[in-house]
């Protein structure tokens, strides 16, 4: 007590001092994958990986962005299902191919795609596996045409405004 209490509005507004900032960290993610040894042949006699190719467990940025489904819970009552849709592409060199692009980096994904396009970290293996299943298959660290943009900023507000 005897203290009134004061708005922090000013101090976020403002910022923090450099003293306050804390370090970056970087993330644990990649020490974890730098620490694992490579995988040999599995328990079930799958080969391992082939030269060149990424571990299953790398971790890869794609192209990609929420969806929404309206439903109804079994009481009757309404529900929006959110799930992520992969963003597919004609593949470079076969006019009847589908391919999904996923980079190593989130710096090769915005250099290829623009600072607009939205995306999803997860596993080689899995995207992999999962887009296998509907005949597409995956470009590591592909080379887009230079200009050649899948969303503009106006997209995403466009988007935004959509699905609230």
């Amino acid at each position: 007590m005897g203290e009134p209490n004061r708005s922090r509005l000013l101090e976020y507004t403002q910022g923090p001092t450099a003293a306050e900032v804390p370090e970056a960290r970087r993330s644990s993610l990649l020490d974890y994958a730098e620490a694992t040894p490579p995988p040999g042949p599995s328990a079930d006699g799958r080969p391992g990986p082939r030269p060149g190719v990424p571990p299953y467990e790398t971790a890869v940025f794609v192209p990609a962005h929420p969806r929404y489904v309206d439903a109804t819970y079994d009481d009757g009552s309404p529900v929006r299902v959110p799930f992520i849709a992969y963003e597919l592409f004609a593949h470079p060199t076969d006019a009847t191919g589908t391919v999904a692009f996923a980079f190593t980096t989130l710096e090769k994904l915005v250099t290829a795609l623009g600072e607009a396009q939205p995306w999803v970290a997860t596993s080689l293996g899995p995207l992999a596996e999962g887009v296998a299943e509907q005949g597409v298959t995956v470009l590591l660290d592909p080379r887009v045409a230079p200009g050649q943009r899948n969303w503009q900023v106006a997209d995403l507000a466009a988007y935004a405004r959509e699905v609230r």
